[in-house]
């Protein structure tokens, strides 16, 4: 651990950093009278609810490990929370992974049934992109919406996630396992650090760093999320236990092993903090995060 990591105060950082972006979410899910009262309660439900913001954070740790200040990067750090927000409303759908809770709540669908769910997620794909438009100068905006859409797209979350469904009680291996969540979970992990890197004026060293970082630290970050809903509860989880299993899900303790995938993710985390090198002690705020992975137990 750098000198750095070990005097930062990572439980506190994370703290402000939080109620900064979620001051920021609330206020951009205020809408005008022509958004139904209906659909505005249910983006707010599910977009306000209590939750790690880890992608946000990610924004703006990147952002200030290249030297700039942190809080410009604030509307990429919201619409990239907003992309992933959306994705979990429609990944909870009846016709996706057909989940009743969600950070500790009623899914969208569960509690606004399956029509304005989807709506609500539609909106907030939407708003993303006005906010980054609106909110940053608009050279970087147009680059920022450039990598966020790629992201969120058909080869990469969007891919993922149709694969992932397709994977169930299929006979694949790591490799491909590897490869859904390189793009289901990594890429939006992985474009929340490129979103900060590129706010914070990034060279190419510095973005190929952030994005070497990102892809390991997205692929631990699965791993540690299977170990969870293996071993974890829902009550600390925020929605169902074990779900995965019972679906016959391919996860990588399934495949693995317990003991097996939690090397896997150590090495990862090890791979991870070593990219973050050209960035030097500005990237202890990442190095913290990427512990905070590892050693997460909801």
């Amino acid at each position: 651990m750098t000198a750095a990591a070990e005097t930062l105060d990572f439980a506190e950082l994370s703290r402000s950093l939080r109620r900064r972006i979620d001051d920021a979410l609330a206020s951009y899910a205020t809408y005008g009278a022509d958004c139904p009262p209906h659909l505005a309660e249910a983006i707010r439900h599910s977009l306000l609810a209590p939750c790690k913001r880890l992608r946000p954070q990610l924004v703006l740790m990147s952002c200030q490990a290249c030297g700039y200040d942190a809080w410009q990067a604030l509307p990429a750090a919201c619409a990239v929370e907003m992309i992933h927000t959306y994705s979990l409303i429609h990944d909870d759908l009846p016709a996706m992974d057909d989940d009743d809770l969600r950070r500790g709540r009623p899914s969208c669908h569960a509690k606004f049934g399956e029509a304005t769910a989807i709506l609500a997620g539609d909106a907030l794909l939407a708003q993303a992109f006005e906010v980054l438009a609106r909110g940053l100068p608009p050279d970087v905006a147009a680059r920022c919406c450039g990598e966020l859409a790629a992201a969120a797209g058909a080869e990469n979350l969007v891919g993922g996630q149709e694969d992932d469904l397709r994977a169930q009680f299929a006979d694949l291996g790591i490799e491909q396992l590897e490869r859904i969540h390189r793009r289901k979970t990594g890429a939006m992990i992985r474009v929340s650090l490129r979103l900060g890197g590129i706010v914070g004026g990034a060279d190419e060293r510095q973005l190929a760093a952030l994005d070497t970082y990102g892809g390991k630290l997205g692929l631990a970050f699965q791993i540690v999320d299977d170990l969870l809903d293996l071993q974890g509860d829902a009550a600390s989880l925020g929605k169902r236990a074990n779900k995965d299993t019972g679906r016959g899900k391919l996860t990588f303790p399934g495949l693995l092993g317990a003991a097996e995938s939690r090397r896997r993710a150590e090495r990862l985390i090890k791979e991870a903090i070593a990219a973050l090198a050209p960035l030097g002690p500005r990237a202890a705020a990442l190095e913290s995060l990427a512990r905070y992975v590892l050693e997460r137990n909801s």
